[in-house]
């Protein structure tokens, strides 16, 4: 079935002049590698192409080349429309709320709707980065250098840098191959793992400095005020997720982030062996076993109550009794 949805695609590809293609909303480096990757791959193959997101791309991944060309705004019509590391239409923002047509939707969340005419999903992989390199050639698209460095960069990040539960010596034996291509490994684990601005920075401190737990979960929260005060444009928490995972003994961590909007943008990490996804998806959200997330209306302090106390019964059989602060 996968070979029949591959072999569809590469039709689809042929024979369109006009491809948009679009990732979600508070963008990371999975969603602008395979929106970079395909992008330039395409555009590479004479193809007119338009690469889109509602939202700005990261400061950490301005250095990849094509991602000046990632517009916020919807410019012409298309005879392709190509959706990348999207879960569902909600989170490519804007374009998902209206009544748009979907041609193509390459993910590997295991929450995925399967929106679309053509949709090639795949859990098993570790970025939607990684099924795109892995078929470029299938589709009748070259793997140059700067499509190389944005596939191997949404490879990196949601690896972790290689260190997630879900990866394979298959990722490593790709890995190098998107080196052999010109991707330079060591820049763009640099990039996407460790460089951060100074606001970024600034904006994690706000979070630490509240960070809490009980037993075996771990929280913390980021208000708009944190957001303001430090000056931090994005509209996501800037990977601190990633830190909160790092508590040695933790199980769950979760960040609460408020929206300009109104919303609380919800993000879940968890060990192996826990499924967290099931819990995002009764918020709405969806996403991976160990990192799922949702963004859901509601005042803070009760969105917090509710989704610690799912969070906690689901995962762990108990209740769980909040600090009062």
């Amino acid at each position: 079935m996968a070979s029949d949805i591959i072999n569809q695609i590469a039709l689809k590809i042929r024979q369109a002049n006009n491809i948009l293609v679009v990732t979600h909303i508070r963008p990371d480096g999975d969603a602008i590698g395979s929106l970079i990757g395909l992008g330039l791959a395409l555009i590479n193959q004479g193809k007119n192409v338009l690469m889109y997101i509602d939202d700005p791309v990261p400061y950490n991944f301005h250095h990849l080349e094509g991602s000046s060309l990632i517009a916020n705004k919807l410019n012409g019509t298309f005879d392709l429309a190509i959706a990348v590391d999207c879960s569902d239409v909600t989170r490519i923002g804007s374009l998902g709320k209206q009544e748009f047509h979907w041609d193509i939707n390459i993910d590997h969340h295991i929450t995925n709707e399967g929106y679309a005419d053509l949709n090639l999903i795949d859990p098993e992989a570790v970025a939607t980065s990684e099924i795109i390199a892995t078929h470029l050639k299938d589709w009748g698209l070259t793997l140059q250098k700067e499509v190389a460095e944005a596939l191997l960069t949404g490879i990196i990040t949601d690896t972790i840098g290689f260190r997630t539960s879900n990866m394979k010596p298959s990722v490593l034996r790709l890995a190098a191959d998107l080196m052999e291509h010109g991707a330079n490994l060591v820049d763009l684990y640099a990039h996407g793992l460790y460089y951060r601005s100074f606001e970024a920075m600034r904006f994690w401190g706000a979070g630490l400095s509240r960070l809490s737990r009980k037993g075996p979960i771990v929280w913390t929260v980021l208000t708009m005020n944190d957001r303001k005060a430090v000056g931090y444009s994005g509209k996501d928490d800037a990977d601190l997720i990633n830190v909160l995972s790092s508590i040695n003994d933790a199980k769950v961590s979760l960040i609460f982030v408020e929206q300009p909007n109104g919303n609380i943008k919800i993000s879940w990490r968890a060990i192996s062996g826990l499924d967290v996804s099931t819990i995002a998806m009764q918020y709405g959200g969806g996403g991976h076993p160990a990192a799922s997330g949702a963004e859901i209306e509601g005042e803070l302090k009760s969105v917090i109550e509710n989704v610690l106390e799912t969070t906690y019964q689901q995962l762990f059989g108990a209740e769980i009794t909040l600090p009062t602060s």
